[in-house]
């Protein structure tokens, strides 16, 4: 009897997630297109900072992104470890990838 209430448990669970998912598709696809999208800025900014010390100015002319939007980028990968906050050059500090993440490494 124990399994049994179990197994329906289960299968109420399951039931309710799988109308969750349905309902929630378009969101789901729309949240994952956002992502990609997001994916593909941050890697273009590890990429010019790959290349050594970049401004954020230097970045966002690099990738044809907002200044903004970098700086955003860039507050994330620091706050994570994959940039580190180098010299001030001007009024812009310049950043570069952390060791260990540089891809000529």
């Amino acid at each position: 009897m124990r399994d049994s209430t179990m197994d329906n448990n289960d299968k109420s669970k399951k039931q309710a997630m799988k109308q969750l998912r349905a309902e929630r598709k378009e969101m789901i696809k729309a949240a994952s297109a956002r992502m990609k999208i997001q994916k593909k800025k941050i890697e273009a900014i590890k990429e010019q900072l790959n290349n050594g010390e970049r401004t954020i100015p230097e970045v966002a002319e690099a990738t044809g992104l907002e200044p903004a939007e970098v700086l955003w980028f860039v507050a994330a990968l620091k706050k994570y470890g994959e940039v580190v906050e180098g010299e001030k050059d001007g009024s812009f500090f310049r950043y570069q990838l952390a060791a260990g993440l540089s891809r000529a490494e």
